[in-house]
């Protein structure tokens, strides 16, 4: 093993909370206001139709339901500890009661529930949610992870992510302003970018006082705006080579205290369309560990 080149997510729970701890990905039955028309019906160019996480199935929005499975399943004898986790579209994006409603029903639904962690729009944030969120940190940990994707407004726009650079830094200092952590999510590979989106996005971040971060590839999943753009030959998936040399471009500038929640996206494997590598995790995780080590490079290597 050696020592860690980066900030782990695992290593940062183990120390946290003195154990192994997990996430349960929920689906809450959020949807996002560029779903449903208030700023867009079409969504991202790479989000499907259920959001990000596709990997979970649907049901009536019964939240306990999904953590007891998730419990009495195999992963849920793998750690003792874990984090709700709402995972898919926006979730801060209704009223307060009802938001409030469903963090109760996850947070209530086992003890062995440590933490909380929303996924959602920064344009989503208001002061009210963060202290509705702020709420919980007597008991939990509580952090939000708020899509950046890059700090290009050009390919911000592009994507239709319909929010800007502004709403982005303004959400994390509402957070902050709470003490509530902040998870950037950033995009490798998304159309048109150029090293110099790479550079400035990682100052962008390392601008704004965020704790952790969650880099993925850009890939492509069927029934997207960005599939029609890869069959029109608009848009051409990066190489694993590409995506593992601009992650260590962002990792070796990067503020050395921030947590790196993940280095891959897991594409479902009935939608993939491409780039194939995306299937394999471990070339890119391998890959990644070797190429550190090969060069010497760690985390923060280069950050001023």
């Amino acid at each position: 093993e050696g020592k860690q080149r980066y900030n782990h997510l695992n290593t940062y729970y183990k120390e946290k909370f003195g154990e192994r701890t997990l996430k349960i990905c929920i689906d809450a039955g959020f949807t996002c206001p560029n779903r449903d028309g208030k700023l867009s019906t079409k969504g991202c160019i790479f989000c499907s139709e259920k959001g990000s996480g596709e990997l979970i199935k649907f049901s009536d929005c019964q939240i306990t339901n999904q953590i007891t499975n998730f419990l009495n399943s195999y992963r849920g004898k793998r750690a003792n500890k874990f984090i709700a986790y709402f995972q898919n579209f926006s979730n801060t994006y209704d009223t307060l009661e009802n938001s409030k409603n469903k963090y109760d029903l996850a947070l209530n639904a086992s003890n062995k529930i440590v933490g909380l962690s929303v996924a959602t729009r920064p344009d989503c944030i208001t002061e009210d949610i963060a202290k509705l969120l702020a709420s919980y940190l007597d008991k939990y940990d509580v952090s939000v992870e708020l899509g950046l994707q890059t700090a290009n407004e050009d390919i911000g726009n592009l994507i239709n992510r319909c929010y800007s650079n502004y709403d982005f830094s303004y959400a994390v200092k509402i957070l902050r302003k709470y003490n509530i952590d902040v998870i950037a999510h950033i995009m490798i590979g998304l159309p048109n970018e150029t090293s110099k989106d790479i550079k400035d996005t990682v100052e962008f971040i390392n601008n704004c006082d965020i704790q952790g971060l969650k880099i993925h590839s850009t890939y492509i999943v069927k029934n997207t705006i960005l599939a029609n753009m890869y069959y029109k030959k608009e848009y051409i998936p990066i190489s694993l080579e590409y995506y593992l040399d601009n992650l260590a471009y962002v990792i070796t500038h990067l503020n050395p205290n921030i947590i790196i929640h993940r280095i891959s996206g897991d594409a479902p494997k009935d939608l993939l369309v491409a780039p194939e590598w995306n299937l394999h995790k471990k070339w890119i995780l391998n890959g990644f560990d070797k190429l550190l080590k090969e060069k010497d490079l760690y985390q923060g290597k280069f950050y001023k």
